[in-house]
């Protein structure tokens, strides 16, 4: 794609995307024994994109094609992953049908949006996928086909050990995501969707209790501290507000967010999403909320021309976890009112070794 400007940000391709254009290449080399290249497909909203093939085998009856998935300047943990789609010929009257090659995962708990034991298609990108092969036999003067698609995206079972797949019971590799095709840099809107996801399969799995945490070492201390299983972990990060804004709709009957005292501070101040470059710790707050549990004047004034959270803390000294406490309660006041009062909400702040500051809840 080209950029708009010397300093936009180059937009990507979804997996789903790379494997609509790899089912329609190899569909049409079975139908002519030739495979387009580049080969086009129509996106969701309209867009017509074209992908040049990686990999092309023509069989007696079967045909294969890849494509590499481009996702531009975004840091998607599959870019430069090759996208294998395999198209065989299935029973009359079957219709399109999807199967997990090597590197896609399978669905093995309840609350996505597919049935236990299906690959981890998605169900876009399996109609992408399907209008891409409809417009290839039509391209060719055939009838809507029957067809096993078969995708696999070698390495894939590694790559999926950085995504959260195995919490959402996705084993044996990476699932094929994408509603509109295009992957925007740094919209984080696949976090965004992993986190309802979580939020699914914990409902379906009945649990009562879930845990949302702003980073690894506050996961580990919760996990810890309530004995909680994988699947009742939310990789929350930044995003706060999307956690709680979903939960609204999807209620559970409790939530614990858990934190280091920066990130929960911000959220104390009214911030729901956490990332440095969107909000800021107010460093006013804070000074007032430590003078207020009765420090010496010179501690309050430090405090005032503090630099972060963490000096704070520090300067806090016996007086901490009153301070966390503190920044705790408000934390949830913010939660609630976000929440509409739907799920029962506590606050727990960790330090950044990991250490319990304070809890604060039902």
């Amino acid at each position: 794609m080209a950029r708009e400007a010397e300093t936009a940000l180059r937009r990507g391709w979804t997996t789903g995307a790379c494997a609509a254009a790899a089912a329609r290449a190899a569909f049409a080399a079975m139908l002519s024994r030739d495979f387009p290249d580049p080969v086009s497909i129509r996106l969701p909203r309209g867009r017509v994109a074209s992908f040049r093939l990686a990999l092309a085998e023509l069989g007696e009856s079967t045909a294969r094609a890849g494509v590499t998935k481009d996702a531009g300047d975004d840091p998607d943990v599959t870019h430069g992953a090759l996208v294998i789609v395999e198209t065989a010929w299935a029973r009359p009257g079957s219709g399109i049908g999807f199967a997990a090659g090597d590197g896609v995962g399978t669905v093995t708990r309840p609350g996505l949006p597919l049935a236990v034991g299906e690959p981890a298609i998605n169900p876009a990108p399996r109609t992408m996928i399907r209008d891409a092969l409809l417009d290839a036999a039509a391209e060719n003067g055939a009838p809507p086909p029957d067809l096993t698609v078969t995708i696999s995206i070698p390495g894939g079972e590694r790559l999926a050990e950085k995504t959260m797949n195995a919490r959402l019971g996705i084993v044996g590799g990476l699932s094929i995501l994408g509603t509109t095709g295009i992957v925007v840099p740094y919209s984080c809107a696949s976090w965004i969707s992993a986190i309802h996801r979580g939020i699914d399969v914990a409902r379906a799995a009945g649990l009562e209790h879930i845990a949302a945490a702003t980073g690894a070492t506050s996961e580990q201390a919760v996990q810890q501290l309530y004995k909680l299983p994988d699947h009742a972990l939310i990789d929350m990060g930044d995003f706060v507000g999307a956690t709680l804004k979903y939960l609204r709709g999807h209620p559970v009957a409790r939530l614990t967010i858990a934190g280091g005292f920066a990130k929960l501070a911000k959220l104390a101040s009214g911030h729901l999403d956490l990332h440095s470059a969107r909000s800021r710790v107010d460093i006013g707050a804070l000074a007032q909320m430590l003078g207020e549990l009765g420090v010496d004047a010179s501690t309050a004034a430090a405090a005032r021309a503090a630099r972060g959270a963490a000096e704070i803390l520090v300067l806090a000294g016996t007086k901490r976890e009153a301070l966390a406490h503190a920044v705790a309660a408000r934390a949830r006041e913010v939660a609630l009112a976000t929440l509409s009062g739907k799920t029962a909400v506590e606050i727990a702040v960790f330090d950044r070794q990991g250490s319990f500051l304070a809890l604060v809840g039902e």
